[in-house]
């Protein structure tokens, strides 16, 4: 299964976002739980959700798609005009681990993502080559490995 990320990020946002009880979701918190349901879905599945790159950026692991795409709304709320018929549906397995996901680490406030990110193996050695690509391979060896403990 492949997954434009932007089609993930969408869904994110909705997922996450309450204006009413001041939860919002900022291009850089999207930027992180992208790569945190990559990672989980590496770990669970084998595979990758979405087939765009993350790369290991200064303020954490970021897809430069969906950045760019996001990058207006600057450190302010994304805001998108949604119906549920525009928000991807996942496959059950799918929508459970990203539910998962979004449970565990949405809660999480934009700066604590990216300060968690950088202390994690996939983000450090992509941030210390000169492609900055975060590879695949070594966060479903990362991510099995929190699965597994």
């Amino acid at each position: 299964m492949s997954i434009p990320a932007i089609n993930i990020a969408q869904k994110i946002v909705a997922t996450l976002s309450d204006p009413e009880k001041g939860e919002i979701v900022t291009n850089l918190k999207v930027q992180k739980l992208l790569y945190y349901v990559q990672g989980y879905h590496l770990a669970f599945f084998d595979q990758p959700l979405f087939e765009e790159t993350i790369e290991a950026w200064m303020y954490g692991p970021v897809v430069p798609e969906v950045y760019h795409q996001y990058k207006d709304f600057g450190s302010g709320p994304i805001t998108f005009e949604s119906t549920d018929a525009s928000i991807i549906q996942l496959d059950n397995a799918t929508e459970d681990m990203f539910n998962q996901v979004m449970h565990e680490y949405g809660k999480f406030s934009a700066i604590r993502l990216m300060e968690m990110t950088h202390a994690e193996r996939p983000w450090t050695e992509a941030f210390n080559t000169t492609n900055k690509v975060i590879d695949l391979s070594l966060m479903r060896d990362y991510f099995k490995g929190l699965v597994d403990e």
